[in-house]
């Protein structure tokens, strides 16, 4: 994913509050896996939808699961929080998440999240063992793949045992 400097960078700089979760998590605790899209866990909140909507406007986020695609700038309306929230930007596909499946909420995620340096940023990033819990659970074939890369790689941390 060529633009997920451009896609940290932004997040980061709108002050919104976020751990990176998913595949780009899986990649920088040591796995293989190829991603096409950034997930994140934040709070959606109405000010930071509206932190979101400022941070992206030049970048024409949509909503990449409704039919048809709508504005982000537009829906939802000022004021409305949201669960969870799915867009697709010329800059890739960003996915913010209000909890995570196995992990729970963003403060449960945020509270053992590890701190790295990213692309000139100090970015969160999920722990190694909730993101191997965050996998399981959601139980996707692909996500099962991941799963054992990641617990031979907490092994080698020795974050687990054998």
């Amino acid at each position: 994913m060529s633009e997920l400097p451009s896609l940290l960078q932004r997040l980061s700089d709108a002050g919104i509050e976020f751990v990176v979760v998913g595949g780009v998590a899986a990649v920088l605790h040591g796995s293989s896996m190829v991603t096409r899209d950034l997930d994140v866990c934040a709070e959606l909140t109405s000010q930071n939808l509206e932190k979101l909507r400022d941070a992206f406007r030049d970048f024409h986020p949509m909503h990449r699961i409704s039919s048809p695609r709508l504005s982000f700038l537009e829906v939802p309306e000022p004021g409305v929080s949201l669960l969870n929230l799915y867009l697709q930007t010329d800059l890739g596909a960003l996915d913010v998440l209000g909890s995570i499946t196995g992990v729970g909420d963003f403060d449960q995620v945020r509270a053992s999240a590890i701190e790295v340096d990213l692309f000139g940023r100090k970015v969160k990033v999920i722990a190694l063992e909730q993101l191997i819990r965050a996998k399981e659970a959601v139980g996707r074939p692909k996500d099962l793949m991941a799963v054992t890369e990641l617990r031979a790689v907490a092994v080698r941390m020795g974050s687990i045992p054998d």
